[in-house]
């Protein structure tokens, strides 16, 4: 199509806004935890501070701030709304993992990838290992590239009823593991053992699905195509 960017360069953009955005987010955690005199990375247990003032509406708002960027990008990148979906799951996995990444060469945080971090604080705190949030963003990215080229080059993405019950289901099951300690964590206690095979299945589920959706994608017209 005459004028529109190619896939490359789509992912490109898309990726070093994400990088840039990463940058941002990450630079102001190590300002704020060193203008208040704090250790980044320090989060547990949780000050009841951050549950009695008005920071929790300022966190809800920041993280809403996120996703209205993240899927702006989506929405200026795709052609379809399925393809918007695909790019916005690009960035938001890249954003994720480039947190991370710019975290730790600003501050040596996180030590290891097994180190805990609050990653959402509603409706109650989700916490889990580092490395459990850059595996979901490996795979919105892996997934999100694939059916944005797919659709890109005109192939329509087939999805089933069993594929949407399963991606939600499987997700379902990730934020599950994230929340079964959010009792105790309210309470000032220190994360317990995180449940990573409930973690593991949920992301299988979820992956199997969108994989046989790309696996059956058909030539002649881009585009969804629902049975």
């Amino acid at each position: 199509m005459t004028g529109q960017p190619s896939f490359r360069a789509t992912a490109v953009a898309c990726i070093a806004y994400a990088l840039a955005m990463a940058y941002v987010e990450s630079a102001v955690v190590v300002y704020l935890q060193l203008a208040l005199d704090g250790q980044v990375g320090a989060v547990f247990p949780l000050r009841p501070v951050d549950q009695t003032n008005g920071l929790i509406a300022i966190e809800a708002g920041r993280e809403a701030a996120t996703i209205v960027m993240i899927g702006a990008v989506g929405l200026l990148a795709g052609r379809t709304w399925l393809e918007q979906l695909a790019w916005s799951a690009v960035a938001f996995g890249v954003w994720d993992v480039g947190y991370y990444g710019w975290l730790y060469v600003f501050s040596g945080w996180p030590p290891s990838l097994g180190t805990p971090d609050i990653l959402f604080l509603l409706p109650v705190p989700w916490v889990g290992p580092v490395w459990s949030p850059m595996v979901v963003s490996g795979a919105l990215v892996g997934v999100g590239l694939l059916a944005a080229r797919s659709l890109r080059r005109g192939r329509r993405v087939r999805i089933a009823g069993w594929h949407l019950a399963a991606e939600l289901g499987g997700g379902f099951l990730v934020i599950l593991s994230y929340t079964l300690d959010a009792g105790r964590l309210m309470e000032g206690g220190l994360p317990g053992p995180y449940p990573w095979p409930i973690f593991a299945l949920g992301m299988v589920v979820a992956l199997v699905a969108a994989g046989d959706s790309l696996l059956n994608a058909r030539p002649r017209g881009g585009g969804l195509t629902w049975e």
